[in-house]
């Protein structure tokens, strides 16, 4: 009898990847080296970039696209002809930072309504543990007719696309995957076996492998929690952090996390999604909920700092200029989804700075739909104080010259990432 993977390899079966994001797409494109492929999306915008061989996340180069078998669609009628399903939809949080499902329940709706007798689904959005088998699967049941592991087959195999990171790709990372029972489990392991190099981890259970993604990223969480704290002490002591951090380092056991911004749809937002399911089972998590609120606080403690920095250089507060470098939630991306940079032009502005923005990786018009300020194409000058926020390859290479002529000797130089700790000679510098 022939098996739903071997109808995909030999093209008589398509495979659709739902979400078109960066995780969705390089993931599509790879299948679609192999496979049939259909890439659904409900963004006609984005949709027709990626026809013309563009990634809307920036992230991909054109030939990326080359060679692959794969139609980009928002058709659900297209979408019906696919036997193997891969939802990968972000997962974000609202504002009250509790899971929000919308976006993944909707695609689970529509690939409900396309469900056949036989087919499979795999999930990769980032979850809770139970969210798959409580949430999507019955979902699929409903909207399809189908009985869950009897008509349909599911499992879940979650992301680890790193972005701005070409070191640690798709294909050279050992993928985690799950079934909702041993055959599920062999075929979703052999298609993903198919793209995925570094091979497939069997997860026991749906629950464990969604329960693995998320510790990923709470743990670094909760370590760059301990960094920020420490920062905090440390400032107070008069002693820098990554001083501290680099004679530690000398141990061969020391974890080098840095202290630092944590934003982003990763890091910052799924430890809510644990800290959620937690609390249902009536359980505080106090170490995730601590390092949450310590991250979640850095933005604001900086820009007290360096308040409080521009007052002892006796700066008038009310009307001095501030200069941001960076604007996305990482460094080398394009992405501003849950920027904490934008929590220090917040506190800035709250205490009458006037402050500017300059990123030449983000769209300024996405900024200000999302945060309600514009980036300036080229930063000016007579800045009171010039903050480096991200670590763009773009700012790595500056001397003290350039930093010195956007505001003259008198400037504070606040350099959040360390980068030119031990360099600057002559102004005033800052850092966590």
């Amino acid at each position: 009898m022939q098996t739903v993977y071997d109808s995909l390899l030999a093209k008589q079966a398509k495979l659709a990847v739902v979400g078109l994001g960066y995780v969705g797409l390089p993931l599509a494109l790879a299948f679609a080296r192999r496979f049939s492929v259909i890439g659904f999306d409900v963004n006609e915008e984005r949709l027709e970039k990626m026809r013309r061989a563009i990634d809307p996340s920036g992230e991909l180069a054109q030939d990326a696209f080359a060679n692959t078998d794969i139609v980009f669609t928002s058709s659900l009628d297209i979408l019906r002809t696919a036997r193997f399903f891969v939802v990968a939809v972000p997962t974000p949080i609202d504002l009250s930072n509790n899971p929000d499902l919308r976006a993944l329940l909707a695609a689970t709706r529509s690939v409900g309504q396309c469900l056949k007798a036989g087919d499979y689904v795999c999930y990769e959005s980032t979850v809770y543990p139970g969210c798959t088998e409580e949430d999507c699967v019955p979902l699929l049941a409903t909207c399809s007719g189908l009985r869950a592991g009897v008509d349909f087959k599911y499992g879940y195999s979650p992301e680890r696309i790193n972005p701005g990171d070409h070191e640690h790709t798709l294909e050279n990372t050992k993928k985690i995957v799950s079934g909702c029972d041993a055959e599920a489990l062999e075929q979703i392991a052999a298609v993903y076996e198919t793209v995925v190099k570094a091979g497939v981890h069997r997860a026991p259970s749906v629950k464990v492998a969604e329960a693995g993604k998320i510790i990923e990223n709470t743990q670094r969480d909760v370590n760059i929690a301990l960094m920020n704290e420490l920062s905090i002490i440390f400032g107070r002591m008069g002693i820098n952090t990554y001083d501290v951090i680099e004679a530690a380092a000398t141990k061969w056991n020391f974890l080098n996390f840095l202290p630092g911004l944590v934003g982003g749809h990763c890091i910052g937002v799924d430890p809510y999604y644990l800290v959620h399911k937690a609390k249902e089972l009536k359980y505080h998590p106090q170490m995730i909920a601590a390092g949450r609120f310590i991250n979640d606080s850095m933005g604001g403690y900086i820009g007290k700092k360096i308040v409080k920095q521009l007052i002892r250089k006796g700066k008038a507060i009310l009307g001095a200029r501030a200069l941001i470098f960076g604007v996305t939630f990482k460094e080398n991306v394009a992405d501003i989804r849950n920027s904490k940079v934008v929590d220090i032009v917040n506190e800035l502005r709250d205490y009458g700075v006037e402050v500017d923005v300059v990123d030449p990786r983000a769209e300024s018009t996405e900024v200000a739909r999302e945060y309600g300020f514009s980036l300036l194409a080229e930063p000016s000058t007579g800045y009171d104080v010039v903050i480096l926020a991200v670590a763009h390859r773009e700012f790595l290479h500056w001397d003290e010259a350039y930093i010195a002529s956007l505001g003259g000797a008198d400037l504070l130089f606040a350099d959040l990432k360390g980068l030119y700790r031990g360099k600057i000679q002559h102004l005033s510098y800052w850092s966590l």
